[in-house]
């Protein structure tokens, strides 16, 4: 049977958001259904309101979840009843190239559910990053559910589902630091942050923040920010050579996705040293630079697409580095709200006044 929830949805651009009555059905052959607990507010919530990622209006926002599985559907054997699960955009095929070659992070045929939640009209949705959690419950493709322990409260679990495992992926897994590396991140949001964590979490020596904001440059210090840049205070490529003994970093990470922070991240790194490209451009924007410095500078140009995951892989792990008190996710949480702060929670975005709003349900 088909269930009627509650649930956040982006009719037109740039319209507010409304919470209104959403219809979910069963589970169809390899489809979960998740009684959603918590969900972040991330800001791909807020450019598919703003219309930046498309125009398949309504949208049912929200994609940073976590709840329990309460019903499958045929086939289906990775979750089950009562499963405690963080929800990721990225179902894993197991057949295309990228997922033969055995790099799933990379796979090229990631899927949803099949069957579409309606508004109570039969208009259909556009879930979110295929997910659509701002609901009581909502439907995904099983794969998108990944088992965790249940002792990781669901307003931290969630963030694991999006930003910050897009953050912690880019140091790690795309830009690999490791111990004893120094590590500019350029950009220190949530996914920032959380580069900054996933840099201390494995040793590096030297990370250095960089923003604009004063306010998240002393928010970078509690994730293991060893310095901090501000435009202010000079040239930041300078800066940043200055605090590497003249030399430049080993990775720097580009967490805001604009020509002008990437080519900081270029120039302020090391020679053979790694840029990692994880905040997300605008269709518009254009790279102009000398082709001989990309020659003469050596090292790699990389882009993170959702920090590399595995979900399987990452998710349990970084929930038991967060419960052996060695992951500060609960310092991404700014605030918890109910499902009818959303709005709002957008216009705090704007004004950058927080890391993470949480819904809790």
């Amino acid at each position: 049977m088909a269930h009627e929830v509650q649930g956040v949805v982006s009719l037109a651009k740039d319209a507010p958001v409304q919470l209104t009555t959403i219809v979910v059905p069963d589970p169809g052959p390899g489809e979960a259904l998740v009684d959603v607990q918590a969900c972040g507010v991330c800001h791909t919530d807020l450019h598919y309101k703003l219309g930046g990622i498309g125009a398949d209006y309504p949208y049912l926002l929200g994609h940073e979840a976590a709840g329990v599985v309460s019903a499958v559907g045929p086939g289906v054997t990775e979750v089950a009843p009562g499963d405690y699960v963080i929800l990721n955009w990225r179902a894993v095929c197991g057949q295309c190239r990228a997922c033969r070659r055995g790099r799933p992070w990379y796979c090229f045929a990631t899927h949803n559910a099949q069957q579409k939640m309606t508004l109570v009209d039969g208009t259909p949705l556009s879930p979110a990053l295929g997910i659509g959690a701002f609901a009581d419950k909502t439907l995904v493709a099983a794969g998108q559910c990944t088992k965790v322990d249940p002792r990781i409260p669901p307003q931290i679990a969630g963030l694991l589902g999006c930003g910050v495992m897009a953050g912690i992926g880019a140091a790690i897994n795309t830009g690999a630091v490791t111990r004893n590396d120094s590590v500019a991140v350029i950009g220190c949001g949530g996914v920032g942050d959380a580069a900054i964590a996933g840099a201390a979490l494995v040793g590096a020596h030297t990370i250095i923040a960089v923003d604009t904001d004063k306010r998240k440059l002393e928010w970078a210090k509690e994730f293991g920010a060893t310095h901090t840049v501000h435009p202010d205070d000079g040239d930041v490529v300078e800066q940043i050579q200055d605090a590497t003994g003249g030399f430049g970093v080993d990775v720097a990470i580009d967490a805001v996705g604009r020509p002008e922070t990437w080519k900081q991240a270029f120039y302020g790194r090391d020679l053979a040293g790694t840029v990692v490209l994880v905040g997300v451009p605008t269709p518009t924007m254009q790279l102009e630079m000398p082709l001989l410095d990309f020659f003469g500078r050596g090292g790699s140009l990389k882009s993170a697409w959702y920090g590399d995951c595995l979900p399987s892989r990452d998710f349990p792990v970084l929930s038991e580095l967060y419960l052996q008190g060695r992951l500060p996710l609960d310092k991404f949480v700014t605030e918890t709200i109910g499902i009818g702060d959303i709005e709002a929670a957008f216009d705090m975005m704007h004004g950058g006044d927080l890391l993470r709003s949480v819904v809790v349900l």
